[in-house]
């Protein structure tokens, strides 16, 4: 499907049905469902041999979405509102329950808000996606949708962006005391994030 309005009302049909879809977002090509479904969460591991001990970022529409389920001190949020929408993913204090059983996650998430039309309006639909690369553990992540095509099986609907130019998949980083841990080094850098 395309990512037009029809595309998005099915993969959002499809989301609500318990479903897997593949989407482009502002790095590369992700693979996602309704995080509050265990079963959905359970085959996308599947899909990607995945190791389950290994918890599944969450896209979120807005940073006010993303305090519903996540916990932000004002370092935390004066970064966010500096880097998002876009390539940052943030490591915080999970408070929504719910996911913490469908996500098999004990007390932290990691969130970001991704900048891309395509993805945004799916989000402004769900709010909360499952955005992991849709690639097999271990393989590259794609931002070519027909080489994605080619290595992804078993999921529901692919959603068709075209070719997604990105430099990198998103920096990942957690904030202790006060200060920036990267955890993964990605489009945004820690001099960057640290010339707030």
């Amino acid at each position: 499907m395309d990512c037009n309005l029809e595309g998005i009302k099915k993969a959002v049909e499809i989301i609500n049905q318990g479903g897997v879809i593949i989407f482009p977002t502002d790095t590369v090509y992700g693979i996602g469902c309704n995080p509050y479904n265990k079963k959905s969460v359970e085959k996308i591991y599947d899909i990607k041999s995945r190791n389950i001990s290994k918890p599944f970022p969450i896209l979120a529409y807005s940073k006010e979405i993303a305090e519903k389920i996540a916990f932000f001190d004002e370092y935390s949020k004066k970064i966010v509102e500096q880097f998002w929408p876009g390539p940052l993913t943030i490591i915080l204090k999970l408070t929504d329950e719910n996911l913490k059983k469908s996500l098999n996650v004990v007390d932290k998430i990691a969130i970001r808000v991704p900048n891309h039309k395509c993805t945004l309006d799916l989000l402004k639909k769900c709010n909360f996606l499952v955005g992991t690369s849709a690639n097999i553990s271990g393989q590259l992540s794609s931002t070519n949708p027909d080489e994605c095509l080619k290595n992804m099986q078993n999921y529901d609907i692919f959603v068709d962006g075209g070719m997604i130019t990105s430099k990198a998949e998103s920096t990942i980083i957690e904030i202790e005391n006060k200060k920036i841990k990267i955890i993964r080094k990605g489009s945004i850098s820690k001099e960057e994030i640290l010339g707030l």
